[in-house]
């Protein structure tokens, strides 16, 4: 895992072409780079994100952030209506039941 400017990057390494494969996780929008080297990978990570950054520059659009505090999930009623059940039963409200949930979860 790589990190720049609060961008994460989830890094793989392909054996038959010998290279890194870097993709920033924690964004909308994809942005890849690879390196044949941890400094080549490293490097390619941080012109990844700067490039991403002034493109969004050059075309006014505001770049994707990596966290604003909201996530937006499509849930099934019935799994809702589960949810909300074991967030009163745990005598929490929903938000905060939801986040301790997710974050025994969380593994980064």
């Amino acid at each position: 895992m790589l990190t720049y400017k609060d961008y994460i990057a989830k890094i793989s390494f392909d054996e038959d072409e010998n290279i890194f494969h870097g993709e920033i996780i924690n964004l909308r929008d994809v942005i890849t780079f690879q390196g044949s080297s941890v400094d080549e990978l490293k490097k390619a990570f941080v012109e990844s994100v700067d490039d991403y950054l002034n493109f969004c520059k050059t075309r006014n659009e505001k770049p994707d952030t990596p966290l604003n505090g909201f996530v937006s999930l499509q849930i099934p009623l019935d799994t809702q209506k589960k949810l909300y059940n074991a967030a009163k039963l745990s005598g929490k409200e929903f938000d905060e039941w939801a986040v301790d949930t997710l974050q025994k979860q969380a593994v980064v």
